[in-house]
């Protein structure tokens, strides 16, 4: 190729073909390749952060770990009450005694009471909906209630039953068969309490009955049980119950076994051991009571969580407070909080008080900006009492 200079610019020929050449003068040199293009790597996919947590909803506690081993603990004990129950019938019914069926009919009683809180404690684990808002927590409440109203059935008819039987006078007690069938209830029932006895998991240790539960956020308060607790304890008074009437009977066995005159022992046993059954439901159902009259949870103080909450850094007043449980282990709490301060801050501290502090499942904080007329305000105001 030649080479043009013409006003002083350079024009150059390059041919189709073949590396490139640059022209200068009537000199030609050729050039340098060009690097081949390689590919800039992608810089590596950066991390995905978490979701951050919404500062209104609690870490959430071990899953079901309350209520698996509450229904384990039902699903034995009312396995073997099955059992032993149709033994029992069998011997009561060879020993003519109106005890030993008795104590047949609160085992049955115990069956369909553990069977009402295994049902509730299932239905307590599906979720929320638009309809039931709350879940379904409450229905272990309601099905402790139902175990002990069918206590109250059956005794009062065994009630009515010794009764008669103290009046007519007429009934043979086979005395032997009927120490048999009672020794053998004895550890029936020694053996169903110790399935259904309620021993601390946590590291933490309380008083009054009640379980400890671990969390993220630590151990609860001493008035927070584990889940499923509810039913276990009146399944665990059933029982207690039966095993105080066991060894009535077996008491009574003894006497008429020896002394066989003493037949009314059956009956008198009878009366007196559904006395104590009835009395033993009344702390179960005071806490039921309390569960669904909305109540304070037993174990915390209006005042205390209120103190908490006016204790927050920029609040000035703390109105509308409403403690309440859906169950004894799952506690909820609204609030009105009246402040001057950011109310971001203000929200985040006050809902971290109450789930780390008191162990709250389900908190409501409305932030207010504080107004002077607030402390005039009848509906401000705390309650009486």
């Amino acid at each position: 190729p030649r080479a043009f200079i013409r006003h002083g610019h350079q024009r150059s020929r390059r041919p189709r073909d073949g590396p490139d050449r640059s022209c200068t003068g009537t000199s030609l040199q050729p050039t340098a390749a060009p690097a081949p293009l390689t590919p800039n790597p992608l810089p590596p996919p950066a991390p995905v952060a978490p979701a951050p947590r919404c500062c209104c909803s609690p870490p959430s506690p071990s899953p079901g770990r309350g209520r698996l081993q509450a229904r384990r603990q039902l699903s034995i004990a009312c396995t073997v009450c099955c059992f032993f129950m149709v033994g029992e019938v069998i011997g009561g019914y060879l020993a003519h005694s109106l005890a030993i069926m008795t104590d047949a009919a609160h085992l049955l009683t115990d069956v369909g009471s553990m069977s009402v809180s295994l049902f509730s404690l299932w239905v307590s684990t599906r979720p929320p909906s638009k309809t039931m808002s709350f879940g379904w927590h409450r229905s272990e409440t309601l099905g402790a209630l139902a175990s002990v109203l069918s206590i109250w059935v059956v005794t009062g008819a065994l009630v009515y039953l010794a009764a008669a039987r103290i009046i007519s006078n007429d009934y043979e007690i086979e005395a032997q068969a009927m120490l048999a069938t009672a020794a053998s209830a004895v550890a029936v029932n020694l053996v169903m309490a110790y399935i259904l006895h309620q021993s601390p998991t946590g590291h933490c240790h309380g008083t009054g009955g009640y379980e400890q539960l671990e969390s993220s956020r630590g151990c609860l308060p001493s008035h927070a049980p584990l889940p499923g607790s509810t039913s276990v304890r009146a399944a665990f008074v059933h029982v207690v119950g039966d095993l105080l009437q066991s060894v009535g009977v077996l008491v009574a066995a003894t006497i008429i076994y020896f002394k066989p005159q003493c037949k009314i022992a059956d009956p008198i046993s009878t009366l007196f051991f559904s006395v104590f059954v009835l009395g033993s439901t009344f702390t179960i159902l005071r806490d039921v009571f309390r569960v669904l009259m909305e109540g304070t949870p037993r174990g915390l103080d209006f005042d205390v969580v209120k103190e908490a909450l006016l204790r927050v850094s920029g609040v000035k007043g703390v109105h509308d407070l409403h403690l309440w449980a859906l169950t004894l282990s799952h506690h909820a709490v609204s609030v009105h909080v009246a402040t001057s301060a950011d109310p971001e801050m203000v929200l985040q501290e006050a809902t971290t008080q109450l789930q780390s502090r008191f162990g709250f499942a389900s908190c409501t904080v409305q932030v207010e900006r504080y107004r002077e007329e607030m402390a005039a305000c009848q509906h401000c105001q705390d309650p009486c009492t």
